[in-house]
């Protein structure tokens, strides 16, 4: 399994691409917009976008799925049953899927929005907004600032595995940093 990056600078945003070293049906997380840079990781390494996941709905995460959809047809998969135009196949948290050999499982994280979902699959976790390096989501108030911190705490720190965090926005970082160095995570 291959894993890309694409950086947008449209809304700051990540997208990550899974697909097979040889080429194939592919993963694309996050989508949150199409470009020519991302449209040529996708073609060169002849893959076929099938399955779109969706940490959350925000529209820095989901937009690139109008002009995807002009190019491959695909499910999307979120903590929703429609995205923008689109139905969305629900996640839950705790489900497990299989897309073409690749095993995913979902953890579902509130508190940045209440459809936010950690995806982790191998050894990489995809957590959208809801932590990346040094940082927690934004949240609209200090309910979902505590129910995110408190989900993160009981359902991903928690994890004996040190997995590579792959945020939807800003750099890549380890669990293992996160749970050392993030402030927000220390707080009593």
């Amino acid at each position: 399994m291959k894993l890309h990056f694409h950086f947008s600078v449209a809304g700051f945003s990540n997208t990550y691409i899974l697909g097979p070293d040889e080429g194939g049906d592919a993963i694309i997380i996050d989508p949150g917009t199409l470009n020519v840079a991302l449209l040529n990781i996708i073609e060169s390494n002849n893959y076929y976008i099938k399955n779109v996941l969706l940490t959350h709905a925000h529209e820095s995460h989901s937009s690139g799925l109008k002009t995807l959809r002009k190019i491959y047809d695909f499910t999307v998969y979120s903590g929703n049953k429609q995205v923008l135009d689109f139905k969305s196949a629900e996640v839950v948290d705790g489900e497990s899927l299989d897309f073409s050999g690749i095993g995913v499982r979902a953890i579902g994280v509130q508190g940045h929005s209440l459809d936010s979902l950690v995806y982790i699959t191998g050894s990489c976790m995809f957590t959208g907004d809801a932590f990346g390096a040094g940082v927690i989501g934004t949240t609209p108030n200090s309910y979902a600032r505590e129910l995110l911190i408190t989900s993160i705490k009981t359902k991903i720190l928690t994890l004996e595995r040190n997995y590579l965090i792959f945020p939807g926005h800003g750099s890549p970082s380890t669990l293992e940093a996160e749970r050392i160095t993030n402030p927000a995570l220390a707080e009593k």
